[in-house]
């Protein structure tokens, strides 16, 4: 049965709805496949193996559209009923934090028959572009176990890459779901604002930028796992528009011939000429369909005044998760408490005041305003590289004893493509359509208008058939 391993969500699904295998049997399998490679990728790091057994025989198990799918929780933004959430904090480990009851999306998914094995590495408080918290150690590059995964759904990325399970949680709020997804070689739609819950804790977080989905081998299994955890929750304080249809109806569906803009560059960052070259592979790919291709992109993404904004937002909500984490835990929570970078921007955020918090919101505002005018100038969808440059060297983007800010510094340049559209709420999805001469995928992102994720599936599709990545497999894999 190693062929399970490479099947997709959806697949794995049908053959239980034929018989063909148990819940119990995927469950087993994957567990197996866990065990045997996460020592190399430390990809999972809390397990509920028996817990999933129980689930894949009980006669509760949801007859959902994924029924008997083994899945995994990224541990930060879902948390099961419980389960370890420890948000990548040493703090948490250390006190053994466990979840009450199942965070919205958690439900959902449990709804759609997924069984979750575990939890997947992340950096403390989803704050950084790689997967390498002190809590838990780095997550490796199942394509180069020396390389990063991305972040902040890196351990994610790196269990779904490998053939651990087809599918896994994973959450963005400036690019966390796509850039793993691009250094790991996988599908990872980030929605539009609204179309995700974040309940019961949260309206919602950043500012609005944070959301979540899942990253993915299929553009099937994603169109499919958006159909699963669209529906809000009561209370949500806005709700993406409703699609037309199901999502997984736009796979197939021809997207009839879009006007397709395609970023050359920025003023402020560089780009590496691996992530040019996947940008020129997908733009032949897109003329060779009948897409009307040209070079542009709005204005706006060259705005300098941006990065300050962003972090104004980033470092005020960090320095308001370790006040609500020091609240749980009944202590406050101090410098020695979390990783050096985590505290040097709570300090940060401590130093925005309300006044200029609001003046930064306001800011955004105008900011997604001035990018959606290029859409609504007649374009349908914009190709950037998802990331600026290939997967990096584990420890490259980390700070330095003595400058706790540094890690932020490196990393900025590797994902101005991503945070801008956390900021306009808009759907972008990182497909798989290129590998460079080392072996490490280099993704390319595709960015609808808001609301617009029928367009992003419908041309997600054609080009997985164009430039199908389902026979590829890394050099670590089950």
């Amino acid at each position: 049965m190693k062929d399970l391993a490479f099947l997709d969500a959806t697949a794995q699904a049908e053959l239980v709805r034929a018989k063909v295998v148990s819940p119990l049997e995927l469950v087993e399998h994957a567990i197996a496949r866990v065990e045997a490679l996460n020592a190399q990728l430390n990809a999972v790091i809390s397990s509920r193996f028996e817990k999933a057994r129980a689930e894949a025989v009980s006669a509760r198990l949801p007859d959902g559209p994924f029924r008997g799918v083994p899945f995994l929780l990224k541990d930060l933004d879902a948390h099961s009923a419980g389960d370890p959430y420890h948000c990548g904090m040493q703090a948490l480990k250390n006190a053994g934090w466990r979840a009450e009851g199942d965070s919205h999306l958690a439900a959902k998914f449990r709804n759609a028959g997924l069984i979750c094995l575990g939890k997947t590495n992340t950096p403390e408080l989803g704050l950084a572009v790689t997967t390498e918290p002190a809590a838990y150690g780095p997550s490796r590059n199942p394509w180069n176990p020396a390389h990063s995964t991305g972040g902040s759904s890196g351990g994610s990325a790196a269990a779904v890459a490998s053939g651990m399970v087809p599918a896994a949680h994973a959450s963005d709020g400036g690019g966390s779901i796509r850039i793993p997804a691009s250094e790991c070689g996988l599908v990872g739609l980030k929605p539009s604002r609204g179309r995700i819950s974040l309940g019961p804790e949260h309206g919602e977080y950043w500012a609005g930028m944070v959301i979540s989905c899942a990253v993915t081998r299929s553009v099937r299994d994603t169109a499919a796992m958006l159909d699963a955890i669209c529906e809000p929750m009561p209370g949500d304080p806005y709700v993406a528009p409703p699609p037309a249809r199901p999502f997984r109806a736009e796979v197939g569906a021809d997207p009839g011939s879009l006007r397709v803009g395609v970023l050359r560059s920025l003023v402020a960052f560089e780009i590496h000429e691996d992530c040019r070259q996947a940008v020129e592979v997908a733009r032949s790919a897109l003329e060779q369909l009948g897409h009307r291709v040209e070079e542009s992109q709005p204005a706006a993404l060259d705005d300098p005044e941006l990065t300050q904004h962003f972090l104004n937002v980033v470092t005020s909500w960090t320095a308001a998760a370790l006040d609500d984490w020091g609240l749980k835990l009944g202590r406050t929570l101090g410098k020695g408490d979390v990783e050096p970078s985590t505290w040097a921007m709570s300090e940060l955020g401590r130093s925005v005041a309300g006044p200029q918090y609001v003046a930064t919101v306001d800011a955004l505002s105008r900011y997604t305003r001035q990018m959606g005018s290029w859409w609504s100038q007649g374009f349908d969808v914009l190709v950037t590289p998802t990331i600026a440059a290939p997967p990096p060297l584990l420890g490259e983007l980390c700070a330095t004893a003595d400058d706790p800010l540094s890690g932020l510094a490196k990393m900025l340049p590797i994902a101005p493509f991503t945070g801008p559209f956390n900021i306009t709420g808009q759907p972008a999805i990182s497909l798989p359509l290129h590998w460079n001469r080392g072996g490490l995928p280099i993704g390319v992102q595709l960015v609808a208008a808001y609301g617009r994720e029928d367009v992003l599936l419908r041309l997600a599709a054609q080009l997985e058939k164009e430039l199908p990545w389902s026979d590829r497999r890394p050099p670590i894999h089950a």
